[in-house]
């Protein structure tokens, strides 16, 4: 070993004691008769010292040819520091040096290898080799190994056992967009990236294995965002001989865990709500519970009330929903504020039309946008509608009801980023649950699945599969895990009848042909005794970044892509040689860049 001790493990207890370290050079301090030099690992940072007349002169020399990351080791003994640093856990100690070897010079960074650097996003990117020696990124990744090594623990615990599924499958319509592989042995043919190893989990289920985890690899072609990679990482699980309850019960069990054993956050039981009220209170199917702010309604397709119509304002008399939120304690907002979320919610990413507002002032008055149409009669109405008390600030938006929802579910998150009500620190869990099965593509005029084709209808809904006209009204045996308003995990009791299968291919669009060419070996499967199967997955990217605090999975993932699907520190995608292309049977030039 090129060292006895690492640079974040010594102490007082240590001292006068011989030790060697290896590590990149922080910094250097230079005080002229004596010399400082920060040497630091993946473990800490130890303080090396050199003295004037106590360091050989050499030794000196060597030291004042370092430049930040040179990679060197240091022999010395450990002392007490004169000028101790409460900021870090070495700061007691420093390492008189003795010998002082350079393993490797380094050219000069292209950005501070420093907590606080100086490094843009795509220049980190560039250089991820180089981020990956900064603290915080460090620690992302120390936070990954704890939660994959925690998810092992309890996993193990339960019974399940950890299987590898193929990572070269077969291409499949549903879905995202599928990576594609081609064979070079079977020309014109063509592998997939699997984008979930779902088949393969439910065939292990056919198999008897009853209890199957994976924190597996998986890949998506498709739009990319902050929090979306085309490769990411899963937490796969399935059992059999399940209901719903069970499901539940066995990975809430599995998020508490992880928060307690990484976290040290004694979580509360997760509360559940449904599709449809998650929607009709919120206007998502993964609402942010952190705090309040639920949607009432004016003028409903939920509820009945209609304290709008017939008063002379146009817009409100011709929209479908008139819905808003009541923020407490904002009735101070001024005009100037209000014009501004005006406009906020009229940027085309949110596309509203316009923002009514009502203040409810301390002295009991009510003061709207509307007053010309109506009378503080009606506003006290709406007040009470709204729950409100002197001081809060009601905002209404008015429209099409599924765009209206849509539009003031971004307004109150926005109120809730602005009154600092969406704490990194706090968390908020939720269980949705009762999904539609089905919902209608108006542009393809087709059924498609909501979560994937092996999602079972709930028992009670399966009749309903024969009405055309109920199809929208049948709920899926299926369920998201929602953490601060992001969705973590996600999963449903499956189909295991092969009749039931077919019948929900059917409704998809497949053809019996096309339902035998994709998904023939799973239908098969279920004629040899499959058993009533469940489970989920968690989305493992998204729960280390909100363990983390971080918005972006890409600071949890080691080497990530950008938002453009690149890896710019090795440029990839790329061109492949004409010489490949030929033995894979590919026509197709691609030309070089």
């Amino acid at each position: 070993m090129l060292r006895s001790k690492t640079c974040g493990e010594l102490r007082l207890s240590d001292a006068n004691t011989t030790v060697t370290l290896a590590g990149w050079v922080q910094t250097i301090r230079d005080k002229g008769g004596v010399l400082w030099i920060d040497l630091r690992d993946r473990y800490g940072i130890t303080q090396l010292l050199l003295e004037d007349g106590q360091t050989a002169p050499e030794l000196f020399t060597t030291a004042r040819s370092l430049g930040r990351e040179f990679v060197v080791q240091a022999t010395g003994t450990v002392i007490e520091r004169k000028s101790k640093n409460p900021n870090i856990p070495t700061g007691d100690i420093e390492l008189k040096v003795t010998e002082l070897t350079v393993l490797n010079p380094a050219k000069l960074p292209p950005f501070l290898i420093d907590d606080d650097t100086d490094g843009g996003d795509d220049l980190r990117m560039k250089y991820r080799y180089l981020d990956l020696r900064r603290n915080p990124v460090r620690r992302n990744l120390e936070l990954r190994h704890r939660m994959a090594q925690q998810t092992r623990v309890y996993m193990d615990g339960q019974g399940f056992i950890e299987v590898e599924t193929p990572v070269l499958i077969k291409s499949t319509p549903e879905g995202a967009r599928d990576f594609v592989v081609p064979s070079r042995m079977n020309p014109g043919e063509f592998y997939a990236l699997p984008q979930s190893p779902q088949t393969f989990k439910q065939l292990l289920m056919v198999s008897g294995f009853d209890r199957y985890y994976q924190i597996v690899k998986c890949f998506r072609d498709e739009d990319l965002r902050a929090d979306r990679q085309p490769e990411f990482t899963q937490i796969d699980c399935e059992m059999s001989f399940v209901e719903q309850e069970d499901v539940l019960n066995m990975f809430e069990g599995l998020v508490r865990h992880l928060f307690k054993s990484v976290k040290g956050i004694d979580l509360a039981e997760v509360p559940r709500m449904t599709y449809a009220d998650a929607m009709k209170f919120y206007g998502s199917d993964k609402p942010d519970t952190r705090f309040e702010m639920k949607f009432v309604e004016l003028k409903g397709t939920f509820d009945t009330v209609d304290l709008t119509s017939g008063k002379g304002f146009g817009v409100f008399d011709s929209a479908e929903l008139v819905v808003g939120i009541n923020v407490p304690g904002c009735a101070h907002y001024t005009r100037k504020q209000i014009d501004e979320l005006t406009d906020w919610v009229k940027r085309p990413q949110i596309g509203a039309k316009g923002l009514i507002y009502v203040r409810y002032n301390e002295d009991r008055t009510l003061k709207s946008s509307v007053d010309k149409f109506y009378s503080e009669e009606d506003l006290q109405k709406w007040a009470v509608q709204f729950g409100a008390k002197p001081g809060d600030l009601m905002l209404i938006v008015s429209g099409d009801s599924a765009k209206a929802r849509k539009q003031l579910n971004e307004l109150r998150l926005e109120m809730g980023t602005r009154l600092g009500l969406r704490d990194p620190n706090v968390f908020s869990t939720l269980w949705v649950l009762d999904f539609p099965l089905l919902e209608y593509g108006e542009e393809e005029a087709r059924w498609f699945a909501m979560h994937h084709p092996f999602t079972s209808p709930k028992p009670e809904d399966i009749a309903l599969l024969d009405k055309e006209e109920m199809l929208g009204m049948v709920r899926a045996n299926a369920y998201d895990l929602v953490i601060n308003g992001t969705e973590v995990g996600g999963g449903s009791i499956r189909i295991f009848n092969r009749d039931l299968q077919a019948r929900m291919f059917s409704l998809l669009g497949f053809s019996d042909e096309e339902a035998k060419a994709q998904f023939g070996f799973l239908m098969d499967a279920f004629e040899y005794g499959a058993p009533p199967h469940g489970g989920l997955a968690f989305g493992f990217d998204r729960l280390c970044s909100l363990f983390g605090g971080s918005d972006s999975i890409r600071d949890f993932i080691a080497f990530p892509k950008n938002n453009s699907g690149r890896d710019v520190m090795i440029d990839s995608p790329s061109a492949i040689a004409n010489k490949q292309l030929d033995e894979l049977k590919i026509a197709t030039t691609v030309p070089t860049k």
